[in-house]
This record gives structure tokens, sequence and C-alpha cells, in this order.
């Protein structure tokens, strides 16, 4: 309530000048003050005092700029001991789905020797209706899958959903149901579920909510950020359901690297989200992925650099639950995919993060995604924590493994559709996608990575 009487009542300003006089020239000082630079040779960061800069400079940025509502006009600012306290009472550790695949779900510790979380799906990449099913059965069918993200539908019974009309409504309430269908088809029916991406709008999420058939209690469900610090009614009003509803919430945020913040200045954003996240959208999780501005992924160099950096903050310096949200520039069964996937999966898992793995495609394009590219970041996190890889022996590995794709990002392959390299009716990828893999991990075994399967 505190939070919906601030957004109403917090100090008055505009959007153009909470952007160039509030967030912009404090972005800027506590960058310099904290000497935040980006290292090209040390993508995952050893430095722990340039991790606790970060937070510092986060908790400084965020304390005074809050957050903007764009609805109102009006700034969300909290007190010092209000962040502070709500730190102190954070939960550490949920249990997240329910009977045979509840899953505990925790904060990790920077080289944590604890496998992360792996939340695999598309990411809202969207399918025609009749793939929905199978390929939500796909990725729940991986042994490696502890939770899943399904795909978005663009269509419902030859209908066009449209953000807003009713058609959205009709398109969130069978998402809901298929992707419960898939569950039991695999025989993981208590699967941890997280978002509803066909549902844009706050009304077609409050549709998905049911116990019996749709989004349950023991499912997550996203309350995004706007660009950068931003939120609007609608986001608060999905926030207030959840809540009242009583499933998990989720932060889910992309500070743009290549904009007005550059590089140094959205990776301070990137942690300055996670307290967005736990005082406005009071979430149980932040999914953070710094997009690359060009490239429109989350594995180039600048942006791995800025994911490393906030997830060793955050696992340094809170008891934050933090995931490492990855979108690769190639298209499925393509090496360049595959070589994506890893990095980003190495590096999250190094610097204490979750997974939630893996976009491709740059998560555009309509059915290009498969599981076997978020398989392979799930396997590489899972042997960077039983190796228990220390940051400097996995940055010369991950450095290695861009070097593979670097010069790709511009004119990145778009790779096969899911038909195209899955057999739909056996849900299997083609002997052509299964040989790719396997070569890919045996690149990955030469440069240290020690697969035990």
């Amino acid at each position: 309530m505190q939070v919906i009487e601030r957004a109403e009542e917090g100090p008055i300003c505009t959007e153009r000048d909470f952007d160039l006089r509030i967030l912009a020239p404090k972005l800027n000082e506590v960058v310099k003050k904290y000497d935040i630079h980006f290292d090209r040779e040390q993508i995952i960061p050893s430095d722990d005092s340039l991790a606790d800069d970060l937070w510092k400079a986060a908790f400084e940025l965020y304390l005074e700029t809050g957050t903007f509502c764009t609805t109102s006009n009006r700034r969300i600012l909290f007190k010092e001991d209000e962040i502070k306290e709500a730190l102190a009472q954070v939960n550490s550790q949920i249990t997240v789905g329910f009977g045979k695949e509840a899953k505990d779900m925790y904060h990790r510790k920077v080289e944590d020797e604890r496998r992360p979380f792996a939340l695999l799906g598309p990411m809202g990449q969207s399918c025609d209706e009749e793939l929905f099913v199978p390929i939500s059965m796909a990725y729940m069918q991986e042994p490696i899958a502890d939770g899943m993200s399904g795909p978005m539908l663009e269509r419902i019974g030859g209908i066009t959903i449209k953000t807003g009309g009713p058609s959205e409504v009709l398109g969130a309430v069978a998402h809901t149901m298929m992707i419960r269908e898939a569950a039991r088809r695999v025989g993981r029916p208590g699967m941890f579920l997280v978002s509803v991406a066909t549902a844009a709008t706050d009304g077609a999420q409050i549709a998905a909510s049911n116990p019996e058939w749709g989004e349950r209690l023991s499912d997550g469900r996203f309350v995004g950020a706007l660009a950068e610090l931003k939120v609007d009614y609608s986001l608060l009003r999905k926030m207030v359901h959840f809540h009242q509803y009583g499933c998990f919430v989720s932060t889910l945020s992309g500070p743009i690297v290549g904009g007005y913040t550059g590089t140094e200045g959205a990776t301070v954003l990137g942690v300055a989200y996670h307290l967005q996240g736990l005082m406005v959208s009071q979430s149980h999780l932040t999914c953070s992925f710094p997009i690359h501005m060009r490239h429109s992924c989350t594995t180039a160099p600048e942006t791995l650099w800025s994911t490393g950096l906030v997830e060793q903050a955050v696992a340094r310096n809170s008891k934050l639950i933090s995931f490492a949200k990855g979108k690769a520039a190639a298209g499925p069964c393509t090496d360049m995919v595959l070589h994506e996937a890893a990095a980003h999966g190495l590096i999250g898992t190094v610097s204490g993060g979750n997974l939630y793995v893996i976009g491709a495609a740059r998560n555009k394009q309509k059915e290009r995604f498969t599981p076997m590219e978020a398989k392979m970041a799930s396997e590489v996190g899972q042997v960077a924590a039983d190796m228990r890889l220390k940051r400097s022996d996995a940055n010369e590995i991950a450095k290695n493994i861009i070097s593979k794709y670097e010069g790709k990002l511009e004119n990145a392959p778009l790779g096969e559709r899911f038909q195209e390299c899955y057999d739909i009716h056996k849900l299997r990828p083609t002997p052509k996608h299964v040989e790719l893999y396997e070569r890919v991990k045996t690149e990955l075994r030469d440069l240290g990575l020690e697969f035990s399967y």
C-alpha cells in the first residue's frame, strides 16, 4: 500500500526531467566516484572490491533517484533504512513448483559449488498454436530443467491476438491451459512455470490466474520494468494482483548497454534494478539481462562483463535470489548459438547467478529456438559449479569461447526453425543437431570444461 501511495503522491516531475536532470547526472557521478570501468581482458572480473563498489554505486543511485511512474509522473522514493530493512528480511531460499517437481531456489555466492537453478525456455518468442504443446514438452522433458518459461502465441483459433483486446484474454487462458497439458504429458505436472508471455497487459495476466487449470501459487510471474528505472500503473496492477493471488513474483529488467548510460552505467543500473524489484515489486527473484543496443543480445563481451559483475555485486552484498537471463544473437542448430550459450552459462554461474536460458536469434524470430541451446548453457553452468571453477580460470575459458563468435555478432546466422531441427512427433533433435552439439562439447572439453557425459 505504501508503494501505491508513493506512486500517487511522491515528488512530481516530467519523464524528460527524470531522465536528463535526475538519473543521467547521478549515474555519471557514481560511475566516476566508484571508478567502474569495463575491462575487455577481465570478462569475468576477480576483483571483489570492484563488485562491492558497484553495489555501493547502485545503492547510492537508487536511494537518490528512486523509481519513476510514467502514469502519474511521480517518483517512488525510499529512505536508506527502509531499503536496508528490506534487504535484511529477504528470503534467501524459496521452494517453487509442487509435488515431486518441487525445487529449492536459492541465493548463490560467487564461485558457489552448488549448481544453479536452471530455468529453460524461449523467453516469449512466438510459435504457431499447433506447435505450442510440442515445443513446451521438448523443453520440459529435459532432465536438467528445474523450471520452464513457455513461448508466446500470436494467434489462437485463427484469431490474431491483439494486446489489450478480448483476444489477448483468450490467448492467455489458452496459453496456461496448454502449458499445463504439456507438463502433464511429460510426467512433470508440478513443474515450476514462469510467466504467461502471451499476456502483455495486467487484465490478461489476471485472467490466467487459476489454481485448477492456469497459473498456480507455486508458479512465478513477471513484473517487468520500463527503461530506465521506471514503472507504470499496468505494471503496478500486476504487482498487486500477483501478491494478493499469492504466487511468486519476479522482476524482469534489461538495462541497455550502448545507450546514454554506457557499459558501466548499464551495469550500475543492473544492480539498481534488483533494488527496485525488492522495493517496488517486492519480488522473490530478479532476472537481469543487460542488452546490447546494437547487437540485441546479452552475449557480446560488454554485456557478458556486465552480467557477471552484476551477479557478483548482488551475490556478495545481499541475500537476493538472482538469475542471469540470456539472449543469443545466432539461431538454432549453429555452432555460434551453442558457443554463446556456453559463454553465458559459464559467466552467470561462476559469478553467483542462477540461469534463465536462453533466447536465440536475438529473441525476435518466430520458432527459431530449441531446448538444445538452453541445455548447453545449463550443462556448462553445472560443470562450472561441479568443478568449483575460480573466476580467473573461468575468465580464460570464457575469452576463448567468445573469440569463436565475437566477429559474427553483427551478421549472426539465423539457423533453423524448431520443426527443422527437431522431430516434432518424437520430440527429439535431428541427428545433425545432436552431432553439432557433441562437437561443440568436445571443443569445450579441450578448453578445460570437464563434462561427465
